[in-house]
């Protein structure tokens, strides 16, 4: 078995996301849940192996009962349509957050601005 520059780049790419994820869960940035991780690692660890293992889609698309290697590619698509999504979700999530920060802190700062602490008077 020969393996192409793609396959190779493909592999070194997936193997980057799984780390990227682990690191993100690990440190809890970008709210990490299992899921997400889980997730990740399956999307990307199934891409490695497709990409390692080209005749994985062929096994796949006989277990799943898709005749033909072109149907196995077209499903492999629908994985990286996948992919795409859950990364706009992901970004489209960490811009919540950072808005309901802000929103949070421009509330805090406007009630501080109404209502100042009263100041202490002295006894004479």
């Amino acid at each position: 078995m020969s393996l192409h520059l793609y396959q190779i780049v493909i592999a070194i790419i997936a193997i980057f996301m799984i780390y990227q994820g682990i690191d993100n869960y690990i440190k809890g940035k970008h709210h990490p849940t299992i899921l997400k991780l889980l997730v990740r690692v399956v999307v990307w660890g199934g891409m490695a192996a497709v990409a390692l293992f080209p005749m994985i889609t062929v096994t796949l698309a006989k277990i799943i009962g898709i005749e033909g290697n072109l149907n196995a590619v077209i499903l492999t698509g629908f994985i990286l349509v996948f992919l795409m999504i859950f990364k706009l979700l992901s970004a489209i999530e960490r811009v919540e957050s950072q808005l309901s920060d802000v929103v949070r802190n421009d509330a805090l700062k406007n009630l501080e601005t109404r209502n100042p602490k009263p100041k202490t008077r002295r006894k004479e």
